[in-house]
């Protein structure tokens, strides 16, 4: 979230109006404070059953889901808002590359419509940056959408229980099979056993997911920690392609 006073803010949007990231048509009344327009949210294509009840993957499967087949048993389903088309792969470089936390709120205002098949109480965990590029980049994006979904979803947020200690390199030409080996080891438990907050479901908040590799080594982590039962959500969900 920006740290500029309110008033501040006012005084910018009074003799700055505010246009939209994408289309950058003037932003008015109740959506001044925005930072993407009705019309450009509108445009994002909602990921829609039929889907894999796990991954939420929405192909046609005959038999076992290859995409999530290898995922740790705790991880029991992931969803994702909508397709990264349509500006919302715009929206995401602008979170996570342009210093714009603050669409996060946008963003999150599309996760919040999904529903996650988790019985009883749940935590929101947010996908860890590596200490490096937190220092980078000044704040976490995944952090950022966990904040923005935990006010419309009355959830909290456990920030404490996941820690990457291992930087990997970006992953946009990696198969899936490649993707699992990038992630191998990155992330780790805080706080050792006991940190599945028994009787709650985790659930990891993510900007993209591909092939779900980050989500379910992070899910493997909290596994091997204690946790029994992990969901997870992410704003966009990519296209994978076909690497066969």
């Amino acid at each position: 979230m920006s740290n500029a006073p309110t008033s501040t803010r006012a005084l910018e949007q009074l003799l700055l109006p505010a246009e939209c990231l994408l289309c950058h048509g003037l932003l008015h009344g109740r959506d001044a404070n925005r930072i993407v327009c009705p019309v450009c949210r509108h445009r994002w294509r909602p990921v829609r059953p039929p889907w894999c009840e796990r991954c939420g993957q929405p192909e046609p499967h005959f038999g076992a889901c290859r995409l999530c087949a290898g995922w740790p048993a705790a991880l029991t389903a992931v969803r994702s808002a909508v397709w990264l088309a349509n500006g919302a792969r715009e929206a995401v470089l602008a979170l996570k590359y342009r210093g714009l936390p603050r669409i996060a709120d946008d963003l999150a205002e599309a996760m919040a419509l999904v529903r996650l098949p988790a019985d009883g109480p749940s935590v929101l965990v947010p996908i860890p940056l590596a200490p490096k590029r937190l220092r980078e980049r000044g704040y976490n994006q995944s952090d950022a959408l966990a904040a923005a979904l935990a006010r419309r979803w009355h959830l909290p947020v456990a920030r404490e229980l996941l820690a990457r200690v291992r930087e990997t390199p970006t992953q946009t030409a990696l198969t899936p099979e490649t993707r699992l080996a990038n992630v191998a080891g990155a992330f780790t438990p805080r706080h050792g056993r006991g940190v599945g907050l028994p009787g709650r479901t985790l659930v990891l908040v993510d900007d993209v997911f591909t092939t779900g590799a980050t989500l379910a080594e992070a899910a493997r982590a909290l596994e091997q920690a204690g946790a029994r039962t992990v969901c997870g959500i992410t704003f966009a969900r990519a296209v994978i392609p076909d690497f066969t």
